[in-house]
Parts: structure tokens; sequence; C-alpha cells
């Protein structure tokens, strides 16, 4: 598709991008500072500021996110950090041993799952319009890295709840809307509640320069290739290391079998008050910080 294309189908681009977001809503429909990544920098207060635009999809591709699941926890045998393989429909040796956990009917064995359990992280691109911290990023191009808490305000602001607010491609490069980005520290995690995003308006007003931006961008379906995940060998080698497993360590199942995490949704119980105000996002600068000390 050309630049010319696109923006000749940018208002109908719309409605592809909401049914996918209502796959992403029902789950069963789904069989960073990483070099090109992005991320805004809070101050010692915790805070944080920054707009942004998200880019529509790089040429050649349908969605302007890629969507991954995630691993993130300690064993006594160090940490593992990886990327699930359910991202592509395949089984993987976290999610087979959780299932195996919620199975044996044990509740501190359910407790291990939830705490090994899988978190689901986007990746887009996006072009840097103000960034106070670190000004030399005004202007570049950027793969950003989020959790569900911002994926909410993209979704909401294509589905609109009210039927006085007409919905919105935030990913359109002349009817979208630039995201202000406003992180504050809340009982010791970063809480995005009061990121907005502004009133509709072009990106910019040179389709020239948006042409560039958009020729520049970075594939998101090279980051979901096969070659990029371990195998499930690899993974099961790692996983047993990290939590000490040997070959008769699986759980005594249960009569019922429940699947937990095994490449199916799963809802966690609601968790404790002092938790309350963490996020996806949050957690993704967390996991981000232990692999570079990993």
């Amino acid at each position: 598709m050309s630049f010319a294309d696109m923006k000749k189908r940018s208002k109908t681009d719309l409605s592809s991008l909401i049914k996918e977001t209502e796959k992403i809503s029902n789950p069963n429909s789904f069989g960073d500072r990483d070099e090109g990544y992005w991320r805004p920098e809070l101050d010692k207060s915790g805070n944080g500021y920054a707009v942004i635009r998200f880019l529509p999809a790089p040429e050649g591709e349908e969605l302007p996110w890629a969507r991954i699941w995630n691993h993130g926890f300690q064993g006594p045998g160090g940490w593992y950090i990886e990327n699930s393989l359910t991202t592509l429909g395949q089984k993987d040796p976290v999610s087979e041993y959780n299932s195996q956990l919620w199975n044996s009917g044990i509740e501190a064995n359910k407790e291990i799952a939830r705490k090994q359990k899988r978190r689901l992280n986007y990746t887009s691109n996006v072009y840097i319009i103000k960034d106070p911290a670190n000004p030399q990023n005004e202007g570049q191009v950027k793969l950003y890295r989020y959790g569900k808490k911002i994926f909410d305000k993209i979704n909401d602001l294509m589905n609109p709840e009210f039927e006085d607010e007409s919905p919105v491609n935030p990913f359109d490069l002349w009817e979208g809307a630039n995201f202000k980005m406003k992180i504050r520290k809340v009982e010791g995690y970063s809480n995005y509640d009061k990121s907005e995003f502004e009133a509709p308006s072009a990106l910019l007003d040179d389709d020239d320069r948006m042409e560039e931006i958009w020729n520049s961008q970075t594939s998101l379906k090279e980051l979901v290739s096969p070659d990029k995940f371990k195998t499930f060998d690899e993974l099961k080698t790692k996983l047993d290391r990290v939590l000490g497993l040997g070959a008769t360590s699986t759980p005594t199942p249960n009569t019922e079998e429940v699947p937990f995490d095994g490449g199916q949704p799963y809802t966690p119980p609601p968790k404790p008050a002092a938790e309350e105000t963490t996020s996806d996002d949050d957690d993704l600068g967390y996991f981000q910080k232990l692999a570079e000390e990993a």
C-alpha cells in the first residue's frame, strides 16, 4: 500500500482496528531500553511527562501494534524474564507448569501460578512530539512498549462509551490525536490514569514529512516472528534452572483439570489493596530493568 493509498483509506481503517480491539476484549478468539525503544523518563519524584503520536501500521502490515505475552518472576535459580510462546499460539513451558500447579488442587500451588502468570504488552511505532527530559528524542520515530492501561485508553478513543462522542483512530496521521503522557508515582507505583488524548488533528501540515515519518518505522511483524522467540526446549531448560525443577517435580493433579495460563486467558483474583495501583505498564519497566541486571 502506498502512502497515497493510505491517505485515501485513512477514514476506513478505524472500523478494522475496532474489530481487532473487540478480539482482544474477547481473548478466546485468539488461539526499553533496547535499541530503538523509547521510554518516558521519570524525575526524582517518580513523575513524568511527554507527548507522543501513535503511528499507523508500517507498509505491508495490517495492525499498528504487536501483541506479546511474557513472563517475569524470580526463583531460587535467578530470574525468568522471557517472551511466551503463547504469543505465537504455541505451547509454552511456563503455561504448562502453571496449569499443573493450578490443577493440583493445592492453594499454595495456585498462588505460585498466579505469581508466575503471563502478562500482555503491546509495541507500537510512535513519533516523539515532546520529551522534556530528553529533548534530543523529539522529532524521532521510536518503538514504544506499553501495557493494558494505555491500550485501554486507545480502545476507549476508538470505541467511545457515550453517543455524543465520535470514534477516533489515534493511529491516523491526519485525523488521529496526540497522546499526552502524564505519569505519577502513587503508593510506590507508576500511575497513568491522568494520561489523555488531545483533540483530533493532523500530526503535521506537511504530507511529504509525514510520508518520511511513516517510511521510517520499524516492522512490528518482525517483533513476533518465530525466530525472535526461544524454543520450547530452551525455555524449559531455563525454567527448570530458575525454579530448581527436576524430572519428578510435576505437581499431583486434581481430578478436574482447569487450564491455567496455558495459552488461554486468565483472570486473576482481586489484588490486595496495597497492590491496586500497580499496572502492566509499570511491570514492563520493572522487568526491563531486571533483564538488564540478569
